[in-house]
């Protein structure tokens, strides 16, 4: 086998695009080509095989390794869009709430306007002196 000089490894586009020029390879030799591989101090080529498979999917913008949710289990992503359900609630959702770091209990003042809803979290000072003010009334 020719040695062939060690390339710098391909990311992104360019990564891309190479794969799809060398369809007709196998999946070791295009992560060869693509710059994927070691030489061990006795000349032999090693294929890093993960480094590649992680650029590629890194280079079609998959995210893979999300903050852990805390229940285990994925849920679904924020598309910052909701529906009224047909009970004539608006759900908004677990993937909001993480993101937001909200915990149970977590309060929040509603303003309605013509064609918007603002939430604005209620810090804990805010409720002190809501509470004071309930109090004394």
């Amino acid at each position: 086998m020719a040695k062939q000089k060690k390339i710098e490894p391909l990311t992104g586009e360019e990564l891309l695009k190479k794969v799809k020029e060398l369809e007709n390879l196998s999946k070791e030799e295009k992560a060869k080509q693509c710059g994927y591989y070691t030489v061990t101090k006795n000349g032999i080529e090693r294929v890093n095989m993960m480094k590649f498979l992680n650029a590629l999917i890194d280079a079609e913008g998959i995210q893979l390794d999300s903050a852990p949710s805390t229940n285990g289990r994925g849920g679904r992503s924020a598309s910052y869009r909701i529906s009224v359900q047909s009970n004539g609630n608006l759900l908004i959702g677990s993937a909001y709430t993480k993101q937001m770091n909200l915990k149970p209990g977590d309060e929040f003042a509603i303003t309605l306007g013509k064609k918007h809803i603002r939430l604005r979290q209620i810090d804990s000072d805010e409720k002190d002196e809501s509470e004071v003010l309930e109090a004394t009334a």
